[in-house]
């Protein structure tokens, strides 16, 4: 039976650690041994890669600050000496996953990496995130053949970079729910993409205070059918667990077992649309005991999904 795919090495990415701001290390504190499927080793993306999607410039501002010791890139977005280094690896690791999935070499995929990454556009680092990983590996699967990549992003925050980078961009299809007004303060319904990529972006509207019902009717009545119509390759999924009820840094209330049935459900229409092509990464997430629970029932349900 093919295994499931892991990115995660928690000494590593713990490197990029401020233990005052919200994303920090002890955010995966307590997931415990994980039980999940084959590692994936993180490797530094190349020049090359971060370039599809970041400009030369962003990347020589995120160097450059990590070598000059740290500091603010935005009054929310903190970087480390080791921060870019830990960024890159991030990336260049969740392309070989990625790369695995697509090869058979993994049924599916999870990606525990941190700093997040869909905040971050082409040219600015925001959100608490300095490099696009997701973004970075939906343009590697492009160079791989895969002639449609959908992005499912249900972080509590929309996710302005993802969008931006594909914005004008027709063979991926960025669908996103999130609180709404909320940060960053984008994600309106009228954001339907632009030129070729116009009708490939699609933002769903969460009222604060709303729970499961609310997210799962969005995601069957408004975003699935337009996934099924799309037929994508691959499925990558910007998998933020901030809109929990728990979590301190938004206001809906979604449960763990609403994020479950969820999850579920974006694995089975991998399984029926591009044979089970499904990653998750971690975007955001800060309470480590909700955050836990959320991704020990992410791994039960990609294993369930891989052993169908």
């Amino acid at each position: 039976m093919t295994m499931n795919g892991l990115l995660h090495d928690p000494d590593f990415f713990s490197r990029h650690n401020r233990t005052q701001h919200p994303e920090n290390a002890n955010r995966l504190s307590l997931l415990g041994d994980l039980a999940f499927g084959e590692p994936v080793e993180h490797r530094p993306a190349t020049d090359e890669e971060l370039l599809a999607v970041h400009t030369t410039g962003h990347l020589h501002t995120v160097a450059s600050s990590c070598r000059n010791g740290g500091g603010f890139l935005d009054p929310d977005t903190y970087c480390c000496p080791e921060s870019e280094t830990v960024a890159r690896a991030a990336s260049g690791g969740l392309v070989d996953l990625c790369f695995g999935v697509l090869a058979g070499t993994f049924a599916n995929g999870l990606a525990l990496i941190r700093p997040p990454g869909h905040h971050a556009t082409c040219d600015q680092a925001m959100g608490f995130c300095l490099y696009n990983h997701i973004a970075v590996a939906a343009a590697a699967l492009k160079t791989r053949g895969v002639s449609r990549v959908c992005i499912v992003d249900f972080d509590v925050h929309h996710g302005n970079g993802t969008q931006d980078i594909f914005y004008e961009d027709d063979s991926v299809l960025y669908m996103s729910s999130h609180q709404y007004p909320h940060y960053p303060g984008t994600g309106s319904v009228a954001e339907i993409g632009r030129g070729k990529g116009a009708g490939f972006t699609l933002n769903h509207h969460l009222e604060a205070g709303s729970g499961d019902d609310e997210l799962l009717t969005g995601y069957r009545d408004h975003l699935l059918p337009r996934l099924v119509d799309f037929e994508p390759g691959f499925i990558l999924v910007s998998a933020g667990f901030d809109g929990h009820a728990d979590d301190p840094l938004a206001g809906l209330n979604t449960t763990t077992a609403g994020y479950r049935k969820l999850v579920d459900l974006l694995i089975q229409k991998a399984g029926r649309l591009c044979e089970g092509k499904i990653v998750f990464v971690l975007e955001g997430g800060y309470y480590p005991r909700a955050l836990a629970d959320c991704l020990g029932e992410t791994m039960r349900s990609l294993k369930d999904g891989s052993s169908e």
